[in-house]
């Protein structure tokens, strides 16, 4: 038996809550892919943890992160992580490679055939070749390193055979947009946030002509970092004569860190592909604490676009140590606050307690990256949720044998207790290995 309904206002309150409906799961098919870096298997485990939706790492020493801390077993230990959990990984295998490179190609066929990557991210043409004739079944993804800039580029890769380009951090958001229009058939992926490099997307060549450590083999010294005394040479007499800001000297390349929380809104209706956390050699709090911020903001702009506010996300990124944050070249030209010529120090009063390591029906084992004093308050990150939990420690209880101390230093996998029972009981099942927790400096 059917009942059929007349009313016109029901059907057009009912085709009103139809339309959306549908436009929320548009908008929601249209959310792009947050991908995050790991440069350890507990990074990889806390980024998933956090709501990553792939992983990016790298291809042990073969990419542009060689010194990253992971090996081949612990890369494939976090993959089939991933993969359990829904999620994808891209191996960079980003090196610019000579002649004596492809005399280890064989080996790496080895190791792609063991890890099984959802994608490799490649720089060098000639690498691309070898990586369609002897693994045409794995996706390939164009580097930042190719310092794409233009539609006429992303076509080009996509001729070579390219599913995904990473755009260079240069390109303007007006300029995003254009090729975004110009290239609508494949990925496309932008970077939001992390360091910035001073050269053109990484091509510099300072770390090997002073310290001999090659910057696109991932040995970077970071020279960008350091203090520079300006000196003036009269060229005539040889009389040289110092030019110092003060006596710590200029930070004359310090780029402050990219952010584009603040105009995370512009970035998803320009319809990126995927969106991209630069960090594979940062700790695990570091990855974990942004994932979580841009994992946030996103399924907020999907829960309510018209109303979506930036603010509240911006605020967890605001207690990470950076250098700072700058939109970079989102606008076009870098604007005059990109750099800090000061210093490369944190302006964060804040910095990582330390990570859940293991959890009972008394105590969470929290392990620790900073030291810790009795009344210090640390403040547990929840994922998916802008909710945090912040407890005050009366006592430092040493995990290892019970005793109580009046402080504890990080290292050694130093971890103190705390009572289960100060955590609110509606937050006792979210506290899991791996949570991350902050405190005061």
């Amino acid at each position: 038996m059917f009942c059929f309904i007349k009313s016109s206002s029901f059907f057009k309150n009912f085709n009103m809550e139809i339309k959306k409906i549908v436009a929320k799961i548009y908008v929601m098919k249209k959310i792009p892919e947050l991908l995050a870096p790991a440069g350890t298997l507990d990074a990889f485990k806390t980024a998933i943890l956090y709501g990553a939706d792939a992983i990016y790492a790298g291809l042990p020493g073969f990419s542009m992160r060689a010194r990253a801390k992971i090996t081949v077993e612990e890369v494939k230990q976090g993959i089939d992580f991933a993969h359990e959990h829904g999620k994808k990984v891209y191996l960079a295998f980003n090196l610019f490679a000579h002649d004596r490179d492809y005399e280890n190609m064989g080996r790496v066929s080895e190791v792609l055939n063991y890890l099984r990557p959802d994608a490799l991210i490649i720089s060098d043409a000639g690498v691309l070749m070898w990586v369609k004739e002897h693994h045409p079944d794995i996706p390939i993804h164009i580097s930042t390193q190719a310092n794409i800039c233009s539609a006429s580029t992303v076509k080009f890769w996509q001729k070579a055979g390219a599913v995904q380009c990473v755009l260079a951090r240069e390109v303007s958001h007006s300029e995003f947009e254009s090729i975004r229009k110009q290239c609508p058939d494949i990925g496309l992926e932008i970077f939001i946030h992390g360091a910035m490099c001073m050269a053109y997307s990484g091509r510099c060549l300072l770390s090997n002509y002073i310290t001999g450590r090659p910057s696109n083999r991932g040995a970077c010294a970071q020279l960008c970092r350091w203090k520079y005394d300006v000196i003036l040479r009269e060229r005539e007499s040889g009389i040289e004569m110092p030019i110092e800001e003060d006596d710590r000297g200029a930070y004359i390349m310090n780029s402050k860190d990219l952010c584009l929380m603040p105009r995370l809104k512009e970035v998803i209706e320009s319809q990126p592909d995927t969106l991209k956390i630069e960090g594979r050699n940062r700790s695990e709090y570091y990855v974990g604490s942004v994932t979580r911020a841009y994992r946030n903001a996103l399924d907020a702009y999907a829960a309510d676009p018209e109303h979506f506010n930036p603010a509240p996300f911006m605020d967890d990124l605001n207690v990470l140590e950076t250098r700072g944050y700058t939109t970079a070249f989102f606008d076009g030209p870098l604007p005059s606050d990109a750099h800090d010529y000061e210093t490369t120090h944190s302006n964060s009063d804040w910095h990582a307690a330390g990570v859940i390591t293991n959890v009972d029906s008394k105590n969470i084992t929290l392990e620790l990256r900073n030291e810790i004093k009795a009344g210090d308050t640390i403040n547990f990150i929840l994922p998916y949720t802008t909710d945090k939990v912040s407890i005050v420690l009366d006592k430092i209880i040493n995990a290892k044998d019970g005793t109580e101390l009046p402080k504890m230093s990080a290292g050694q996998k130093n971890s103190l207790l705390v009572p289960i029972e100060k955590i609110p009981e509606q937050y006792r099942d979210k506290m899991v290995p791996l949570i991350l927790a902050y405190k005061h400096k």
